[in-house]
């Protein structure tokens, strides 16, 4: 199974950006794409694979909330 998630662009540099995922920062490639900053990005395997509508990414990013609050229940 394969999963994408959604983060802010936050800093780019060249063909790398930081990317924030709710907190969590990380550097990804932004090669497939041309993100500018505040965007959103779909990103697997550590590379932006898509600009997404704000609405879109924060509707993503509230899903995985859901999904990880459900698994610290358990």
């Amino acid at each position: 199974m394969c999963l994408a998630v959604p983060g802010k662009v936050i800093k780019i540099n060249d063909d790398k950006a930081v990317v924030d995922f709710d907190g969590i920062k990380k550097e990804v490639s932004v090669m497939l794409v041309e993100p500018k900053i505040d965007d959103y990005v779909l990103v697997h395997a550590g590379f932006a694979i898509e600009i997404l509508d704000k609405e879109k990414a924060k509707q993503g990013i509230k899903v995985l909330r859901e999904m990880t609050e459900v698994d610290n229940e358990k």
